[in-house]
């Protein structure tokens, strides 16, 4: 699949429910209306909306939420796209908060997932629970601990939250470093309304390298997941640091991804709110004529870039949705 601007799109990211067990102030109101069940996509038909992507070239899948490991029964999905592993599909990756790890880190190992990125905003349990408003950090850590043992490679992602936890930066490359993980910091993205003021939370990437280079040696890594990060080694741990900036540095020149929700809706891009309606055709018929003409036509739209910006007078998300429903 090739888009306007000759990218090639490999790279697909599903949400398979808007649900999640934690209600992050960056990410959620606490007081969140979920979707109807009804509108989901059964899992039969993700996996099958899966394997059409998968015909038209995508070889990358990560599966998403809300947090995806509390959809009920999600492993008989992973297990059945693990089983595409080799069939065009080369890598089959999972972002989740870890609060259900220590329950699945071993089934997702044996189902073909190699890595996952899990999400952990500070190392301090009263933070934690401030920022994740419903989370235990112990669990998660537990968590982190027993996809290590099933020999997942693992990516900690921490959003830099300006006076929140941007003293912990350090900490957490020490951690990081210590279990042998990457890090990625990720700025705030402008997206859905939430309880409290956005610019208060936004703190740009480029003063936190900055701070960085201060205590630790970087250098330019030449690593690539083909996600927007952009990594950088860490000399003293070994490992790699990624910078995730869609407000001071716009990544979308090597945009190679595009988005499902669990609803069957494919956003062409993050910070846009053109949309293309999978579900219809999924459910039209059991022929794949109809859904694979769907995709091709969405992917003939894909935007050049996200419009991602904060309106600094009154702090309004650029896209209404939140990251939940798109898949984060």
């Amino acid at each position: 699949m090739i888009d306007p601007f000759g990218r090639a799109i490999t790279y697909l990211r599903v949400s398979v429910t808007d649900r999640c067990d934690f209600r992050c102030v960056y990410c959620m109101s606490e007081d969140m209306v979920f979707m109807p069940k009804r509108d989901l996509l059964s899992l039969e038909e993700l996996d099958r909306v899966c394997a059409a992507f998968i015909r038209q070239g995508i070889t990358k899948l990560r599966l998403t939420g809300g947090e995806p490991l509390v959809r009920r029964d999600v492993m008989w999905l992973i297990r059945k796209l693990g089983s595409r592993l080799g069939q065009g599909l080369e890598e089959l990756t999972i972002t989740t908060n870890g609060s259900q790890l220590a329950r699945f880190a071993e089934d997702l190992a044996t189902a073909g997932v190699k890595r996952i990125n899990v999400s952990i905003d500070t190392l301090d349990a009263d933070k934690f629970a401030q920022i994740t408003r419903w989370g235990k950090l112990d669990a998660v850590l537990a968590g982190v601990m027993a996809a290590k043992a099933a020999g997942l490679r693992i990516k900690i992602n921490m959003v830099a939250l300006k006076g929140v936890n941007e003293d912990e930066i350090d900490r957490m490359i020490e951690y990081c470093g210590r279990h042998q993980f990457d890090l990625c910091l990720i700025e705030t993205m402008p997206m859905g309304e939430i309880d409290g003021d956005r610019m208060a939370q936004y703190l740009p990437l480029s003063l936190v390298r900055a701070r960085i280079g201060q205590n630790w040696t970087l250098s330019p890594s030449a690593y690539a997941t083909g996600g927007p990060a952009r990594y950088v080694d860490i000399a003293e741990t070994g490992q790699r640091l990624g910078f995730i900036t869609p407000l001071t540095h716009n990544f979308c020149e090597s945009c190679n991804r595009v988005r499902l929700t669990c609803t069957g809706t494919l956003f062409m891009c993050l910070g846009q709110e053109d949309a293309a309606d999978l579900r219809a055709p999924l459910r039209r018929s059991s022929d794949d004529g109809a859904l694979d003409a769907a995709i091709a036509e969405a992917i003939s739209r894909k935007p050049e870039g996200h419009d991602f910006v904060i309106d600094r007078r009154h702090s309004r998300p650029a896209v209404a949705r939140h990251m939940s429903v798109t898949g984060g």
